[in-house]
């Protein structure tokens, strides 16, 4: 489909400026590139978060609950999706492959290293299923992401919590502790969530290698693009050195494409073949080209991490001038005390226009933000000495 036509048809669809409160989203970047025409991508994207900003206020409250990318995904990703009509009827997809490789290349495995999934979460899932079906541990820090908790449950395994130490870290010492002949899975989440704390690069890479010799590990780095830390590392080059461990990555954070479902497993290929034996279908078409496209777009990732950046920093300032308790983040939430119950926090700022982050037991009096645009970031900060009265 030409330019031009893809334009006719925006228009004739009804996906025009209208149109951008129903789905702010999703047309953002789109309204920018036709209303720039050849302007340079650095000016697009310069008006993606004018754009954004407007939209997402219009659409109201503003989502900052549930760690999304505010800007949605790159304009890039979105003409990739418009190229894809003719894909999605089809069931064994070219461009599974392609994004696998493609993949694989930006993170620097081989390409049988690599399973595309539908979202991270089903990483989580289907290593859950493929370790703990059966009964056995589970150990998990607490509070952390709870697909592996929740779904380790139900498969009637017993999960391990490890409560987080007193800097709101993985207390790795306990969960060593805790890994014994019965256990059948680790679960590392890093950065954390919701408490956004990054762990030891040295500590935590000998604590993941020692309990891969006696258990699987899995090690959620949905956040890993969003960490400015110098020398922090991933935890790829032990799968290359054969250890024991399964890497959990995805496209819905800084590449904004948390609707389409894309994830990754990164593991040696025999866990690979282990754990793929346990999904439950096939990402869409759609998310597939709009994550090979966006994996190559690092002037939009840079772009979102500085406005990330930016808002996070906006955030810290406040909390830090009110005197209040929270955690340095390296991701794009930030942790801090409320001092109250959260479901009253919640209702302060969702009257205000935000619709902010749920309760985390057993920390029921902290409070977790998603970090949206500067200006969004700028206006809840000025609410926050109201949030505290």
């Amino acid at each position: 489909m030409s330019t031009v036509s893809r334009r006719d048809w925006l228009r004739t669809t009804g996906l025009g400026l209208g149109a951008g409160v129903a789905l702010p989203g999703l047309l953002p970047a789109m309204e920018a590139s036709r209303a720039l025409g050849g302007a340079s991508y650095g000016q697009i994207l310069a008006q993606l978060e004018r754009d954004a900003t407007t939209a997402r206020r219009l659409a109201g409250p503003v989502r900052l609950a549930t760690n999304e990318n505010p800007y949605g995904m790159s304009p890039k990703a979105k003409e990739a999706i418009m190229g894809a009509w003719a894909e999605h009827a089809m069931y064994q997809l070219p461009i599974r492959d392609k994004l696998r490789e493609v993949f694989a290349k930006s993170v620097g495995v081989p390409a049988d290293h690599v399973l595309v999934t539908q979202g991270s979460s089903e990483v989580l899932a289907i290593c859950s299923l493929a370790f703990a079906r059966e009964g056995g541990d589970v150990v998990v820090p607490y509070p952390t992401f709870e697909d592996v908790p929740r779904i380790s449950t139900h498969v009637k395994a017993n999960v391990v919590r490890v409560p987080l130490d007193d800097r709101f870290d993985h207390d790795l010492y306990q969960m060593d502790q805790k890994i014994g002949s019965n256990t059948r899975l680790v679960f590392v989440c890093n950065p954390n969530n919701p408490t956004g704390t990054l762990g030891d690069d040295t500590a935590l890479r000998e604590f993941v290698s020692n309990a891969a010799r006696r258990a699987p590990v899995l090690v959620d780095e949905a956040y890993f693009e969003f960490v400015e830390l110098p020398g922090h590392k991933s935890m790829v080059d032990k799968v290359l050195a054969g250890e024991n461990i399964i890497i959990s990555r995805t496209a819905s954070k800084i590449h904004g494409l948390a609707g389409l479902r894309i994830g990754f497993a990164i593991a040696r290929p025999d866990l690979i073949k282990q754990i793929s034996g346990y999904a439950t279908g096939a990402p869409n078409a759609f998310g597939m080209e709009a994550a090979a496209v966006a994996i190559g777009d690092v002037e939009y990732q840079q772009f979102t991490r500085v406005k990330n950046t930016e808002g996070r920093a906006i955030m810290h300032a406040a909390f830090t001038k009110l005197g209040r308790k929270f955690m340095a983040t390296q991701t794009n939430f930030v942790f801090f005390h409320a001092g109250r119950p959260v479901a009253e926090m919640q209702k302060y700022y969702l009257d205000r226009g935000f619709m902010i982050g749920r309760a985390f037991p057993p920390f029921t009096d902290w409070c977790r933000i998603s970090i949206g645009t500067p200006d969004e970031m700028r206006r809840v900060a000025a609410l926050l000495p109201g949030a505290f009265a």
